[in-house]
């Protein structure tokens, strides 16, 4: 049961409940992007992890879910959940 999830840069995606969260963080450079994983959020406290990943990278875990990377621009990226 897989889904298309479209992230604009800094919209955020609930992986699944009880999961974390994660926001796309655009491209650094031509051939890597960013991911947020927002590990814990707390009214004004919390920590999240600054992932980067290869634009070539096709598959990607985060927080034990596997993703798969459709496509990737500066401005969006569309992942298969």
């Amino acid at each position: 049961m897989s889904r298309t999830v479209v992230l604009q840069v800094g919209d955020s995606h609930r992986l699944r409940l009880w999961k974390d969260r994660i926001v796309y963080a655009g491209m650094i450079s031509e051939r890597v992007y960013s991911i947020i994983q927002m590990k814990w959020e707390f009214v004004y406290r919390g920590y999240s992890l600054h992932l980067f990943f290869p634009v070539g990278q096709s598959s990607i875990r985060i927080d034990g879910v596997n993703l798969v990377v459709d496509s990737v621009t500066p401005s969006e990226i569309r992942l298969h959940v």
